[in-house]
């Protein structure tokens, strides 16, 4: 008597494997489709004339914040796709396939080279080793999930407790990889001021006692410090920085001095500021005006200044990671 019940019970697990088989084809069909063809890759192809290939991994662990949620934008999907989008292999290939962890992981995260290796060579997508890795951290989610999940002999109920075992793994890397992000993310430091440079003689200066006055009727009162030329000659201040920062400082021509003055700043050698009285003139508007940006660490800083040109409150703000 047992054994039709028996019969039909199996039967129904051989259907249930087998729906599940073929939708797990489908979904790889889709796949594949996203990653070659979606996202108008084929139109993309005729302005690429170059390989892309990155093969050292640095910004996987950058996942959207949730605030992004509320308006995603399709890179926040695909950002989250490249993770989510490759759970189901880590619960169906095992489903299938006997098979542990480390030899899964190993095998999938080689097809994934392939796959990646493929896009860069039909140019219709980059070989980036950052998705590699998120994939891979995807399949390994669905792995874990697959573990936690299928303890029954009911697929279906299996399934179900594996999707759930996956979004919650899946909310713990997510979390996980934000807090490496912000572990890794440098963040701009408090305003330091640079009251000690080289002039032109050669020796260390502090520059003129800051004092208030006026460019183009606003009042300006220095609170760090301040720098001008000689009475008749340009003076060059040199600084060579030890860690990487953001450089800003304020300059003008004060009044009632007339526009005659300049100021340059290169960097390395590399001239990237220069302003002259006459822009003052002819752009009001724009003075006093603020100059600010990245240097790397071991620049040489030299700025410029002639004629009735000053600079003010030169200072940095050092990038550091949040634990200094």
């Amino acid at each position: 008597m047992k054994q039709p019940f028996q019969d039909n019970k199996e039967l129904t697990m051989t259907k249930q494997r087998k729906m599940i088989l073929t939708l797990s084809v489908l979904y790889t069909v889709a796949i594949l489709y996203f990653m070659f063809f979606a996202f108008g890759r084929t139109d993309a192809k005729e302005h690429i004339s170059g390989y892309t290939f990155i093969f050292v991994p640095d910004s996987f662990f950058k996942m959207p914040a949730l605030t992004d949620l509320l308006h995603p934008s399709l890179m926040t999907l695909v950002d989250l796709g490249n993770i989510a989008a490759f759970i189901p292999f880590g619960l169906l290939i095992p489903l299938f396939f006997r098979v542990n962890f480390v030899r899964f992981m190993t095998l999938f995260f080689v097809s994934i080279l392939v796959l990646e290796t493929l896009q860069a060579l039909t140019f219709l997508g980059s070989f980036d080793m950052n998705d590699a890795v998120q994939n891979s951290l995807g399949a390994a989610i669905g792995f874990g999930a697959y573990k936690l999940g299928f303890r029954a002999q009911n697929d279906w109920r299996n399934l179900i407790r594996a999707a759930i075992s996956s979004a919650v793994l899946f909310a713990g890397v997510w979390g996980l990889c934000g807090i490496v992000d912000q572990a890794l993310t440098k963040e701009e430091g408090p305003f330091v001021a640079i009251n000690e440079w080289i002039d032109s003689s050669g020796n260390l200066t502090t520059g003129l006692t800051p004092h208030p006055f006026s460019v183009n009727g606003q009042d300006v009162t220095p609170q760090y410090n301040l720098y001008a030329a000689g009475s008749d000659h340009p003076e060059t201040f040199t600084y060579t920085n030890e860690e990487e920062m953001i450089l800003s400082f304020h300059y003008g021509i004060p009044e009632p001095l007339d526009d005659e003055g300049s100021i340059r700043l290169s960097v390395n050698g590399r001239e990237v500021l220069t302003s002259s009285g006459e822009e003052q003139r002819l752009y009001p508007e724009l003075f006093p005006a603020t100059f600010e940006m990245p240097v790397e660490a071991g620049s040489e800083l030299r700025i410029t200044i002639e004629g009735n040109q000053i600079l003010w409150d030169v200072g940095y703000r050092k990038m550091q990671y949040f634990w200094n």
